[in-house]
């Protein structure tokens, strides 16, 4: 598979390393020291795009890739409040997108953990149940 990296910081990194470790291709390393790799043609390049970047740049890097037309992971946070107009772009551009604000197994362990518990300790309303990292 061919990979477009989009945030080559410490994530952007980790994922290269595992890519290629699986046999993927990295077509396209861009951050914030190479901004102008970034375009529809590098993109176009790419059968996926990963962007594990900031909230102020995420949304734009998910538009850059609906428009190249290439399906997007997208780790980053703190971008949410445009999170319905991207998916309203993704589906006029018949685009992919997955999201998670967090793609640690533990955590997504946890996550589905602290459903289940809700779930059990919900009609024993006497408990004030909590969990402390």
């Amino acid at each position: 598979m061919r990979i477009a990296l989009v945030g080559y910081g410490k994530m952007g990194k980790a994922i290269e390393q595992i890519a290629l470790n699986k046999g993927h291709e990295i077509i396209l390393r861009a951050g914030i020291e190479n901004p102008e790799e970034l375009t529809l043609e590098n993109l176009q390049k790419a059968d996926v795009a990963i962007e594990f970047t900031g909230p102020e740049s995420a949304f734009h890097h998910l538009q850059l890739c609906f428009e190249a037309g290439i399906p997007v992971v997208c780790g980053s946070t703190g971008w949410l409040r445009q999170y319905e107009e991207a998916k309203n772009i993704c589906a006029e551009k018949n685009g992919g997108l997955l999201y998670a604000s967090n793609f640690s197994l533990g955590v997504n362990l946890f996550f589905e953990l602290n459903k289940r518990l809700a779930e059990m300790m919900a009609p024993y309303i006497q408990y004030k149940a909590s969990i402390t990292e």
